[in-house]
């Protein structure tokens, strides 16, 4: 299996006081988890959620049956602690991810999304977004109520319609697609594009040629514009391959701890 060079970052932002983000950049697995939730339990639903996929790193062969039922699995374990101990009560989380993904017999890249955190493709010097927000504000977007820029100022413009946490099971958004030697992707949590737009973030992307230099970079640069939210960026470059055996990574790079810890 061949994985591409990639970098991550983590910020708990200006504002809030606690990094509700948890993210998991080690392949074939790159996912970044948003969470809600009073007293803490946001930053336990998206550490939950995150820990879902420990399981496949480092595999040489992943389906996208498999990489589904890790969704799949966060949901039900989050509402298991919840069960547990019902000071987490209402605790949630967004997720969205990159995965090296096995389709008959070759390598893909599969896309998955449930909530308002996204995943861009930046391709022939152009940056698109790969996901769908779930949230009220693209709805009200997509129904021509609002502008895309009246969107950027809209007061409910954090509320999700869809994130793991819930009974029944949320629908999760996939997309799978062949591996391209010069994609580039941007796996971001909600605080990056609260405070950036897609121009700004496609301007660094064309300037910034390291994941890890520009993963900082865009955080640095949100925290510039106010820093509002936790952020988290996750660059995943296609244009350097590396076997799998060479990677040493940490696993979960921002791994939350529970007050219990």
């Amino acid at each position: 299996m061949v994985v591409a060079k990639w970098g991550a970052t983590s910020d708990q932002g200006i504002v809030r006081s606690a990094n509700e983000d948890s993210y998991v950049a080690s392949p074939p697995i790159f996912v970044i988890a948003d969470g809600m939730g009073g007293h803490a339990a946001g930053e336990i639903a998206s550490r939950i959620a995150v820990e879902a996929f420990g399981g496949l790193i480092g595999r040489n062969s992943l389906s996208v049956t498999e990489a589904l039922a890790c969704v799949e699995h966060a949901n039900a374990a989050i509402l298991a602690s919840v069960h547990q101990d019902d000071r987490l009560a209402g605790m949630s989380t967004t997720i969205t991810g990159l995965i090296l993904v096995t389709v008959g017999g070759l390598e893909h890249w599969m896309v998955f999304n449930v909530g308002d955190s996204r995943v861009y493709r930046f391709v022939n010097r152009r940056l698109g977004q790969l996901t769908v927000d779930h949230s009220e504000v693209e709805e009200m977007v997509a129904a021509g109520i609002l502008t895309r820029e009246q969107a950027r100022s809209y007061r409910r413009r954090n509320v999700v319609t869809r994130a793991l946490g819930v009974e029944p099971p949320p629908i999760i958004d996939s997309w799978v697609f062949p591996v391209a030697s010069d994609d580039r992707f941007i796996v971001c949590s909600d605080g990056l594009t609260g405070e950036l737009t897609d121009s700004q973030i496609e301007e660094r992307a064309l300037q910034v040629l390291d994941p890890q230099a520009l993963a900082q970079d865009l955080v640095d640069l949100a925290l510039l514009a106010g820093g509002r939210d936790n952020i988290t960026v996750i660059v995943v470059d296609g244009t350097h391959l590396m076997d799998v055996s060479e990677v040493d990574e940490a696993t979960f790079p921002n791994r939350n701890r529970s007050p219990s810890e």
